[in-house]
């Protein structure tokens, strides 16, 4: 899956979804993807940043996970929340987290 396949299905899952807290941030991932050192199932999910951790819970079986991120600010908000994808050893890989109506992007190393 391309990057601007999972816009689209991010945009479509926060537009269908509304938000309980402005500090959370939701997705679906169409299939498994890794983030830092986490393995992601396919589903839904929402993301909040807890100190130095990212932290992800599957909307569908209320389990959480958090894996280390690098929070970055930028000078403009984002408009969305999008999540930055590659190709790695024939699974996802997510690179970076773009939170909709913050100036912060999560990155994730290995």
């Amino acid at each position: 899956m391309n990057f601007k396949s999972l816009l689209l299905i991010g945009t479509l899952a926060l537009s269908g979804l509304s938000i309980a807290s402005a500090k959370s941030y939701s997705f679906i991932l169409d299939q498994t993807a890794k983030a830092g050192k986490l393995t992601l199932a396919p589903g839904e999910y929402k993301v909040k940043v807890d100190g130095s951790n990212a932290v992800f819970t599957n909307l569908n079986t209320q389990k959480s996970f958090s894996t280390p991120v690098k929070v970055n600010n930028a000078s403009r908000k984002n408009e969305y929340t999008a999540l930055e994808t590659t190709q790695q050893n024939g699974g996802e890989l997510i690179q970076a987290i773009e939170l909709g109506g913050s100036t912060e992007t999560l990155e994730f190393g290995e």
